[in-house]
């Protein structure tokens, strides 16, 4: 059943969720199906069409990649903020509270999420030219947020994290990917949602963001 939003609310609710996972109830395969058809809907550059999508729902599995995860959390990893990052992130008090009081439930709790999504396209981009990375990059986001919002649509609730980066070879050697040849994008917890009552997020003003003509 779909819930009946418009675009505009599909859009500006389709929100990072942590703590609202339903963590006892599981997820059909044809929903998720039904979210990878309008992924691959996206566009394509040069429509290649190499991406893939590993969803993971097996017990023993589920629990390989859920300690994966956590590994991947701990070990970090990444440019650390900028001071004008900070500034953002905390433009609003207790948004940074909120979102580290959840990434802590998801990793006590991660085990429990009925189905992890891991986008995958073919291509590396270690060493490529900026070109390159846009072009490959370019053909996975936008599938993936498509995934994102089908799944909103759908009361599925998703998160995007990168826990695959610190982990990626080892994630891709459980999953029985070919790392040489295509690169995990993102590792995405899937659940129905507690509630589908979900609010535009706050975000900085637009004139920080918005640059007409040139910067």
């Amino acid at each position: 059943m779909l819930l009946d939003l418009d675009p505009d609310q599909l859009l500006s609710t389709t929100r990072a969720v942590r703590k609202r996972l339903d963590l006892d109830r599981e997820v059909s395969r044809e929903l998720i199906e039904q979210c990878v058809d309008l992924a691959t809907q996206a566009p394509t550059g040069r429509n290649r069409q190499r991406w893939h999508f590993l969803v993971v729902t097996e017990t023993e599995q589920r629990l390989r990649v859920a300690e994966l995860f956590r590994t991947a959390l701990r070990t970090g990893g990444g440019a650390p903020p900028t001071a004008r990052d900070h500034a953002r992130m905390h433009a609003h008090p207790g948004s940074m509270e909120r979102i580290y009081d959840g990434l802590q439930h998801l990793y006590d709790n991660v085990h429990r999420v009925p189905a992890f999504v891991i986008p995958a396209i073919e291509g590396r981009t270690e060493g490529a030219s900026v070109l390159d990375q846009s072009m490959t990059w370019g053909s996975i986001l936008p599938a993936v947020w498509s995934f994102m919002l089908a799944a909103r649509a759908r009361g599925l609730g998703t998160v995007w994290t990168t826990a695959q980066g610190p982990v990626e070879r080892e994630l891709a050697e459980v999953l029985g990917v070919p790392h040489r040849e295509v690169m995990l994008a993102a590792f995405i917890p899937l659940a129905h949602t507690v509630g589908t009552d979900f609010r535009p997020a706050r975000r900085i003003p637009r004139g920080q963001v918005l640059h007409w003509d040139r910067w």
